[in-house]
């Protein structure tokens, strides 16, 4: 157990929503919700797929139940580009609308708030990319995931994709949820592989966040709890689908992530994922879930105890061993639960030839943002050394 935190003169800061409803049902509070911020013309920006299953409709319902009338974004696709941000804000703008409501997977959500904050802002998404770099507050808005991963109801980032192919992150105050609906009611019908990607993509953000150089005391209490459920009840979500005590701890697993990396900042495991998620199609959770066990083995002795730590948290018996073996143990232990998901974790499983190294490399270093809060220093020689790994 931690006794305490010692850098008394570092200064830290924590972010949240202003407002966290978790709980079976609690989808069908949007309403109401919507009407205690102010809202009368609420846009709910969404994906096809959402809009098919049905949980789209509950929100539109619950929204027109409180008097609110409702329009329909429903053009966001996966790894979103930033023209899906500059189509919702023009609807939404020649709509007159005054609320935003994301519903769906980290793409909608992160649609979501980049539609609000452009509500009110001029220029494009891109020209905000990097941290508080938003000058005005966006739109009032509630985000409802419907997946338990990307954490982006309770984040302040968003990520688009460039008209370069490249990620851009733009993280601001201003792109934290007034209210973020935590429903696990929605993530019941998750395929297993979906439920593994973005399960995966959580603990990633959980991991990154409590071994990040820049992390903070609020970031890896919340950090090292969601190692611990996602490790416990990732492969239950994934075995069986209808498990919905599972699903409520993922969901809050991710939420925890999400908290914790706005608190905290990530690491190389985004870096070199993003390159494989924009250039080979691979989905996000995905892409990280590959590179997370290779960048793990990189950076363990950049900070061994709390390596061990998270071996402990995800079930290891660390009991009697070195710090090195402890710290080895978290490795393993990411490994077994790849394993689990049948989540391969070798680029050359998916197709990706190793003569495609120096794009990886070049990708990689084009993340350079990253390498910063990252527990260990890395140069370009690293980054091909660890590729050359995930072969």
């Amino acid at each position: 157990m931690n006794r305490g935190f010692y850098e008394i003169s570092k200064v830290s800061h924590f972010y949240s929503p202003t407002k966290i409803i978790l709980g079976q049902d609690t989808v069908k509070k949007v309403g109401e919700e919507a009407k205690a911020l102010g809202g009368s013309r609420a846009l709910v920006v969404t994906d096809p797929g959402i809009v098919s299953a049905g949980y789209s409709k509950i929100v539109e319902d619950a929204l027109r139940t409180a008097k609110i009338e409702v329009g329909i974004f429903d053009r966001v696709v996966p790894e979103p580009p930033a023209r899906c941000v500059e189509d919702g804000a023009k609807m939404i703008r020649e709509g007159r609308y005054d609320l935003v409501i994301g519903i769906g997977g980290g793409s909608s959500l992160d649609i979501a708030k980049g539609v609000a904050i452009m509500a009110t802002n001029p220029g494009k998404v891109v020209d905000y990319a990097g941290i508080d770099l938003v000058p005005k507050p966006g739109l009032p808005k509630i985000l409802i995931p419907t997946t338990a991963g990307t954490g982006s109801e309770t984040s302040r980032s968003l990520v688009v994709t460039d008209e370069n192919n490249v990620k851009r992150s733009i993280a601001s105050s201003f792109g934290i949820s007034d209210v973020a609906i935590l429903d696990p009611i929605l993530t019941l019908s998750m395929p297993p592989q979906v439920t593994a990607n973005t399960g995966m993509d959580a603990l990633v953000h959980a991991i990154e966040s409590y071994v990040s150089a820049t992390t903070t005391p609020f970031a890896e209490i919340l950090a090292i709890e969601a190692i611990s459920l996602i490790a416990h009840n990732l492969p239950l979500a994934y075995s069986k689908g209808s498990n919905l005590i599972a699903r409520y701890n993922m969901l809050l697993a991710a939420s925890l992530a999400g908290l914790a990396f706005a608190s905290s900042r990530l690491g190389i495991v985004h870096g070199l994922a993003y390159v494989i998620d924009t250039e080979y199609h691979l989905p996000h959770g995905r892409a990280n879930a590959i590179m997370l066990p290779h960048v793990m083995d990189f950076n363990k002795t950049g900070n061994l105890a709390k390596f061990g730590k998270i071996a402990t948290a995800m079930g290891e018996p660390v009991g009697g061993l070195s710090p090195y073996e402890a710290a080895e143990k978290s490795v393993q232990a990411v490994k077994n639960l790849l394993a689990a998901l049948q989540v391969p974790y070798r680029l050359s499983q998916y197709g990706i030839p190793k003569d495609h190294l120096p794009k990886l490399i070049e990708g990689g270093m084009k993340q350079a943002r990253l390498f910063v809060p990252n527990p260990r220093d890395v140069n370009q020689e690293d980054l091909k050394s660890i590729y050359e790994k995930a072969f």
